[in-house]
């Protein structure tokens, strides 16, 4: 059987899970509009999505770009039709310390991580309205369920997507819209390449990509990856405080003394 949608928005298309669910949504035979900053790297996407079931077609932006966001999302609907699904993926991670703490730092991850993403909702929802229907997948992290060392500007702007993702489901039945939440774990992609600690069970971004796919054709308003990590982080975040911060220290060599 096909996928039950055929037009899909995806963001951050150039690199990692973008790439790679935009290849795997074009097999399946998905007419995908990739919206990245790097036009040579949507260029090597669309080639290499050529002999495939569906197709890739680059519009380059910036997320950070509001007026650019809506004439791509205007653009999309006027060249294919209508959107089905907006997987908006687009972020950043800026490691950041006690140590190394930077209003810069923080200033550059929410400006991508939270307000990139409103632009990219705010641009997609009119071609929703105009359709009657639609599909919101704003893709989160796992990092966002609780702090964790270095991620205080990447886990807190992903716990604010987690919560918009939240506050327009409970909206879904009034609007039409389906919305979703991917909480992916460690995957294999260049921003986790920077990493200099234990990534368990780190999966390659092709392996991702198949799961955002099959979540996309679920009901599920979460989708997680890999499910034997992401369970625990819940499982681990749900303990009391006296207990998660020495095992969090323990696990990730944070603590000193």
């Amino acid at each position: 059987m096909g996928l039950p949608f055929e037009r899909v928005w995806v963001t951050g298309a150039s690199a990692g899970i973008g790439r790679a669910t935009c290849l795997e949504l074009a097999r399946q035979g998905a007419k995908v509009a990739a919206t990245a900053r790097s036009e040579d790297k949507l260029a090597e996407l669309t080639e290499e999505a050529a002999p495939l079931a569906g197709s890739i077609t680059a519009y380059p932006g910036d997320i950070t770009d509001a007026p650019r966001m809506r004439d791509i999302a205007l653009g999309i609907q006027q060249d294919m039709g209508g959107i089905d699904v907006a997987l908006l993926n687009a972020g950043t991670y800026l490691p950041l310390s006690i140590d190394t703490w930077s209003d810069e730092s923080f200033a550059d991850t929410y400006r991508l991580n939270v307000q990139g993403m409103v632009h990219c909702i705010s641009a997609v929802l009119p071609v929703f309205k105009d359709q009657g229907k639609g599909h919101l997948a704003l893709v989160s992290s796992i990092a966002g369920v609780k702090g964790l060392p270095t991620s205080a500007a990447y886990g807190s702007s992903k716990a604010a997507v987690t919560h918009m993702a939240e506050a327009m489901r409970c909206e879904q039945a009034a609007t039409g819209i389906k919305v979703q939440v991917i909480l992916p774990g460690f995957i294999k992609t260049p921003l986790t390449d920077k990493n200099e600690f234990p990534m368990p069970f780190l999966m390659p971004a092709e392996k991702a990509a198949k799961r955002i796919v099959s979540g996309l054709q679920s009901n599920r308003f979460e989708v997680t990856f890999p499910k034997r990590f992401t369970w625990m982080v819940k499982a681990t975040a749900a303990l009391p405080d006296f207990i998660y911060f020495p095992i969090i220290g323990k696990l990730t060599g944070s603590s000193r003394g």
